[in-house]
């Protein structure tokens, strides 16, 4: 029961320690809001009319991509640095399959179309 007890007291030295970072910004920041201070700021161009405009699906599936594809440098090259000295051909073989689910995504959205700009 003492491992929960400390859990629990660490919890709550950490929430106390946030509540007490906010409180300490909340009284020692100054604040002067103005129209201009909370005019939403995107570039250097003013806001015109309502900020809502639809959006293209196509740029999510863009980012999901890159995202996918760097996860998978991140797991590749540090492999690819130990695989003659540590790893041995059951690795060989986990990371070609690892890289064929990867290739297998990339043309199953290849081949339907969502990697075109148009």
């Amino acid at each position: 029961m003492s491992d929960y007890l400390v859990v629990a007291l660490v919890t709550l030295l950490g929430v106390a320690l946030v509540a007490t970072a906010f409180g300490a910004r909340r009284a020692l920041a100054p604040s002067d809001p103005t129209p201009e201070k909370v005019t939403t700021y995107e570039s250097g161009v003013d806001p015109v009319g309502d900020g809502w405009q639809q959006g293209s699906v196509r740029y999510l599936v863009y980012a999901l991509l890159y995202v996918g594809f760097a996860v998978d440098a991140v797991y590749l090259f540090p492999w690819a640095l130990v695989i003659r000295t540590h790893l041995g051909v059951a690795s060989l073989v986990e990371m070609a399959v690892f890289v064929g689910v990867l290739v297998i995504a990339l043309l199953h959205v290849w081949r339907r179309g969502l990697l075109r700009w148009w």
